[in-house]
């Protein structure tokens, strides 16, 4: 059965016209081919565009009116069954047709025919061999046009290689594209839709990317330094096992860290990062007689969730490891030994609290006073939480036992003493030297030069405790090291658990250069006694290069406090949901680099919706989508013209290029000083500046239309600033680089000194993602009210008066768990 009966039909358009790979354009074929078949007559009409004209409300891009009876159809099935007058045929037929429509219409039309072309062909095949047995192979039948209109597409775009694998279908498809009926309805059928280009594949195979810019993010084997090349060690202060780290201990050296060390390895140096738990000394003593436990239980208690802290905020340690191994126990006392024989160790008397009840002495964190230094009530007895001041137990006012609440009273015992009083020299050239070649952050320089104007005097470096490295030393069997003089040693110690060749790292001042981040309640112990420390040795240490410390970071309206419930935890940013890069993003774009910051849940929320979202969200997601889109570029890059990006050239296009250099040397310049919130700033300066350009470019579909060679030029050099905006915003949020360079099957990329053009024509990229959602404001009042603490809820411990005489820093929470406790 080929005609049926002419007739003729009015086709109608609405809107705009259908793309090619869509069921409104398969179904604008099967009518033009079977009003050919059926001798029918075609007309042409556009549809009313006023109310007063008739305009429909319809908002499918056609219908069809048949001419005698004036009645409009909108299924292009009805249609073909209308032209080929399916109701007339003897029965048999007629349902031998029906059943091969319906089959078309609930599973083949279900399959999308742009993606799925396996699954298409494969699921045709049988049907068309069944049509080939039964009937008339000269003439194309009513389901010949209806199939023909539904495979097109895919058939079109199939490679020779699938086609060949059906070869019934392959055959009826070449019959048919090369009939009267086929060849020629399909000029008018191509230019009433939208073509579309076939979407690729995003493989590695298909990438056209600068293979000098790839990234190793995993490189196999121990990190060791190597000749001729700049190696960078960088450890973060080492967080102490007695509580969850807040948001200020993480903003203050180990995110921050992170950042500096994920920035090294992009820049190309060979980078090491170190750091782990600090678990010795009193504090883990009381901590593990609040908790019940031994103090090993505790100290793998909260090592474990340190880590589980750190490693969902993607902090890039090279080694996470902790003080409480025996290789800890090898260097601390090699290191005392060597002290002890250059001369730099005394021994001395000293008072100290000695609670009677407990039948005990006192380690520092076991008793506490009144500052005798600004009156802050719940100082400990070594450091002053209020005002930073350091001092000798017996001198608080007002001393108690941390374990019973009872007055202590002062006995003698024998201790060790570092004499830094002897070591002063040697450390005040130290510090003038790696001060100025280091760039200290004002505030550690500041700190440590008060330190020298008061004179560096001897500091005992034993305590009283069962719990820490023991001293190598007869008549000091039942005391250990205190933890200020072992914990910094805890990173070569760490370093030595990661490689046996450790010493290649802290032993080569030559070729290594240390970072080391902190909070500035710390900066003494890592500018001073340390280092003091490694030249009592006589060895050739690494000695520090750069300290980065931090000031305060406060929690809204107060300061961060665990057993109050108020402020946010590691573990309680996790629970509310929101992805770490955010959090990490605004921890670091509120870094207290200069002064004390805080952090609000108004801040908070803004942060994401207008600078996450709004600006780098939107920049990298429109230029994607519009790369993707099947009507435009199909994922494939556009070569862009070169007279426009050429140096010297007066275009909107040669102006972002300039610009972004300028962004982009500025970044370098303040993220080799450790200026890393300025660093981040100016990456998302460079992303406004992109969204900028799209706007002076007037990026959309017209311009696509009408000037292509601009368009290809914009999409070309924007993918390429979003490829490089990936590399710069890695070292903040890793997740988020991850899923731009996936977006454009891409290699993550190193961050070069300059912006070029990376991607190159014909690069496939893969399908757009969205970075970032939407925080809904009413979350701040929620998350506000679930941190802020509850009225008397304070532990006993902080229930104690603390009102006798308040600092100025009693409002100020540390950005860093002390590495000295």
């Amino acid at each position: 059965m080929t005609k049926a009966g002419q007739s003729t039909i009015t086709i109608t358009k609405n809107l705009a016209a259908p793309a090619a790979n869509t069921a409104s354009a398969a179904g604008l074929l099967k009518i033009l081919v079977a009003a050919q078949a059926t001798g029918s007559a075609v007309q042409w009409a556009d549809a009313p565009v006023s109310a007063e004209a008739g305009a429909s409300k319809s908002k499918q891009p056609y219908w069809v009116t048949l001419s005698d009876t004036q009645t409009k159809i909108y299924d292009a099935n009805a249609v073909v069954r209308y032209l080929y007058r399916i109701w007339a045929l003897p029965q048999e037929e007629r349902f031998s047709i029906e059943q091969l429509l319906e089959w078309e219409e609930k599973t083949l039309c279900g399959i999308p025919t742009d993606k799925e072309v396996e699954t298409v062909v494969s699921s045709a095949e049988p049907k068309v061999s069944a049509i080939r047995a039964k009937g008339d192979n000269s003439g194309v039948s009513a389901v010949d046009a209806v199939l023909f209109g539904s495979l097109y597409y895919a058939l079109s775009n199939a490679k020779n290689n699938t086609l060949s694998k059906y070869p019934a279908l392959q055959k009826w498809y070449s019959q048919l594209v090369s009939s009267e009926a086929v060849v020629s309805v399909l000029p008018v059928y191509s230019t009433n839709v939208v073509s579309v280009l076939v979407r690729a594949e995003a493989t590695a195979e298909n990438r056209k990317v600068n293979g000098l810019v790839a990234l190793d993010l995993n490189p196999s084997g121990i990190v060791l330094p190597k000749e001729g090349e700049k190696n960078v060690l960088i450890t973060s202060a080492l967080p102490y096992v007695n509580n969850v780290p807040h948001l200020g201990n993480i903003i203050g050296s180990t995110l921050s860290a992170d950042v500096f060390a994920r920035y090294s390895r992009a820049r190309g140096n060979n980078t090491l990062y170190i750091c782990g738990t600090d678990e010795y000394g009193t504090t883990t003593e009381i901590k593990a007689f609040e908790e019940n436990l031994t103090c090993q239980e505790l100290c793998d208690k909260y090592h474990t969730l340190h880590k589980d802290v750190y490693d969902w905020f993607n902090l890039s340690f090279d080694y996470f490891g902790r003080t409480t191994t025996d290789k800890q126990t090898e260097i601390v006392q090699s290191i005392f030994l060597k002290c002890y024989e250059n001369g730099f160790i005394s021994e001395d008397i000293t008072e100290q609290p000695f609670c009677e009840t407990c039948n005990r002495f006192l380690a520092d964190r076991f008793v506490e006073g009144t500052c005798p230094k600004c009156g802050y009530e719940d100082a400990r007895g070594d450091q002053c939480d209020g005002c930073g001041g350091v001092y000798n137990a017996t001198e608080l006012i007002n001393p108690r036992c941390k374990i019973d609440n009872s007055t202590p009273v002062v006995r003698n015992s024998k201790h060790l003493f570092l004499d830094l009083d002897k070591l002063q020299p040697k450390c005040e050239e130290f510090i003038r030297k790696a001060s100025s070649e280091g760039v200290w952050s004002a505030n550690g320089l500041a700190i440590t030069n008060n330190w020298l104007k008061k004179g560096m005097q001897p500091r005992c470096i034993t305590r009283d405790l069962k719990w820490g490295v023991p001293i190598p030393l007869d008549g000091f069997d039942k005391k250990v090291f205190y933890v200020w003089f072992d914990a910094c040693i805890g990173y070569p110690s760490i370093t030595a658990n990661y490689t046996d060749q450790w010493e290649k790292w802290w032993k080569n001042p030559d070729n290594v250069k240390l970072y080391q981040f902190m909070g500035k309640d710390n900066v003494p112990f890592h500018t001073i006694i340390f280092p003091s420390t490694e030249i009592a040795t006589g060895d050739e240490w690494t000695l520090l290069h750069h300290i980065s410390s931090c000031e305060y970071l406060n929690y809204e309206s107060g300061k961060f406090s665990k057993s109050r419930g108020v402020g946010v935890f590691g573990n309680n940013a996790r629970d509310t949901g929101v992805p770490s890069d955010v959090w990490r993003y605004y921890l670091l774009s509120c870094r207290p680099e200069t002064s004390d910051t805080l952090f609000t849940w108004n801040d908070f929320v803004a942060r994401n919706n207008s600078e996450l979202l709004a600006n780098l969200g939107n920049f990298c997601n429109r230029v994607i989508k519009f790369l993707d889109a099947n009507t435009k570029y199909a994922g494939v890059l556009p070569a862009p013209d070169l007279s426009r990006i050429a140096p010297g050239a007066d275009t909107p296009d040669r102006r972002l290029i300039d610009d972004v250099n300028v962004l982009v040397a500025r970044y370098i310049e303040q993220m080799d000083a450790v200026h890393i919130r300025s660093g981040l700033r100016t990456a998302m300066d460079i992303s406004a500046r992109g969204n900028l350009y799209l706007q002076e470019s007037r990026l959309d579909n017209s311009l696509f239309s009408d000037q292509r060679a601009q368009c290809d030029t914009v999409l070309a050099v924007a993918a390429n600033l979003i490829y490089l905006l990936g590399a710069l915003l890695h070292p903040f949020m890793p997740i988020t680089s991850a899923s731009i360079a996936r977006q454009l099957n891409a290699p993550e990329r190193v961050i070069t000194d300059t912006f070029e053009l990376e991607l190159g024509a014909g690069h496939v990229i893969a399908q757009a993602e969205y970075l970032f959602t939407r925080i809904d404001e009413k979350k701040i009042d929620e998350w506000r009210a679930k941190f802020s603490g509850a009225p008397g809820e304070a532990d006993a411990k902080d229930s104690k008066p603390k009102k006798v005489k308040k600092s100025k820093k009693d409002k100020a929470n540390p950005a860093t768990s002390a590495v000295s406790s």
